[in-house]
């Protein structure tokens, strides 16, 4: 565990919310700058950005199956990091100076934190960019991932296939595993992934999902402020 007397922030950060189907940049220049805004407020601020594939790596995952009528599940994983990785390099390009080191692809390689931002993407099949998020939330030290993607809340069920599903606040890491299982699918579309879900509960990590395009509440979080948005854990 990597530590230094600062406060680091672990933001997973949503392929969906960067590049919806192109990147949106009009959020990007209005997340830039709330960005900046709060690490300027402290010289002790920084902030990790696990960048997910969204919809691209999906569509491109979807692609594949259609041409080869095929499910391999290592080759669609290989399509949704790649996909990570662009988002990435997106993330870490309108950044520049703030983010000096290059995009980590591997989290339990990283033993450095250089600049006041940090960009990963992708790692390795089998692993999801929220697992990733939980490693380099243990090496440095942060006690909360706040993920952040098209959805404001977890709900008891898909609310867009279950319209009794409902949000909820607070929910422990053994409820929240008995609610979306312990496998991990190339694409899957969870609000945590399960596999980062058993090494957050492992960790006593505390998981905050909320929904990334409002970026006055991303702020309130940042802040330990009041927020939208539902609490996984820490126990």
């Amino acid at each position: 565990m990597l530590s230094g007397g600062t406060m680091t922030k672990v933001i997973s950060l949503g392929g969906s919310i960067v590049a919806p189907s192109t990147p949106d940049i009009e959020f990007l220049k209005q997340f830039r700058t709330a960005i900046i805004s709060w690490l300027n407020t402290s010289a002790d601020h920084r902030i990790i950005f696990i960048v997910g594939g969204g919809a691209p790596a999906r569509t491109w995952q979807e692609a594949y199956r259609a041409v080869c009528n095929a499910n391999d599940s290592e080759l669609q994983d290989w399509i949704g990091i790649m996909a990570t990785r662009l988002n990435a390099q997106l993330v870490k390009s309108i950044f520049s100076d703030l983010c000096p080191q290059d995009i980590v692809t591997n989290p339990e390689a990283v033993t450095i934190f250089a600049g006041r931002i940090l960009v990963a993407a992708g790692w390795k099949p089998g692993f999801s960019t929220d697992y990733d998020a939980v490693v380099l939330a243990g090496r440095f030290s942060a006690d909360c991932v706040i993920n952040l993607s098209n959805i404001e809340k977890v709900y008891t069920a898909d609310p867009k296939k279950d319209p009794a599903a409902k949000p909820i606040d607070a929910i422990s890491w053994k409820e929240y595993r008995a609610m979306v299982g312990d496998t991990w699918e190339p694409g899957k579309n969870t609000p945590f992934d399960p596999i980062a879900a058993k090494s957050a509960e492992s960790m006593r990590l505390k998981v905050i999902c909320a929904g990334g395009r409002n970026i006055e509440n991303l702020l309130n979080i940042l802040d330990d402020k009041p927020f939208i948005g539902s609490v996984i854990g820490p126990n």
